[in-house]
């Protein structure tokens, strides 16, 4: 079983068209999940629907209480990808659980978002990966502490 939480971040953004803006919104990953014919088992739950700038330590501790407290070995966090290295860090204090972080750098419901790519890479990473904390992103599979993002080139790149 997979576990996943959704923190919020441009994966869930949705766009208003009455305030021409975009705004987090409800989780993607169980719909699109739901949509193909995997053969896993998960279970998601919604921590929050914040864009990660807007992350506070209160909020990362609150994630790191329910990945600590969650049964399953396997988890999946969906986050926004300006500060998901700091959550990764917080995370990095949990034990005998591999831990793996993905967003997208547009929104899931835009037709060539990297969403389902990155989604699709964590869901293999998380079952292969040692104990630990991982960010998969752009195609390959990060140390937490390994990987920072190319803001001007809008990716992620190992240190």
């Amino acid at each position: 079983m997979i576990r996943i939480f959704t923190v919020g971040g441009t994966i869930d953004k949705i766009y208003f068209d009455a305030k021409s803006s975009y705004e987090v919104g409800p989780p993607n990953i169980a719909e699109i999940l739901h949509n193909l014919s995997l053969n896993i088992e998960f279970e998601v739950t919604s921590l929050m629907q914040k864009d990660s700038l807007d992350m506070t330590d209160e909020d990362r501790e609150l994630v790191y209480r329910h990945v600590a407290a969650a049964r399953e070995e396997h988890i999946i966090i969906t986050h926004g990808t300006d500060t998901m290295v700091e959550t990764a860090k917080v995370l990095s204090r949990v034990r005998g659980k591999r831990i793996v972080l993905t967003g997208a750098l547009s929104p899931a419901l835009f037709k060539n978002s990297d969403a389902m790519f990155n989604i699709g890479a964590a869901i293999t990473a998380v079952q292969i990966v040692k104990y630990g904390v991982y960010i998969t992103m752009n195609g390959q599979v990060f140390d937490y502490d390994k990987v920072r993002k190319d803001v001007p080139n809008n990716r992620f790149v190992a240190l």
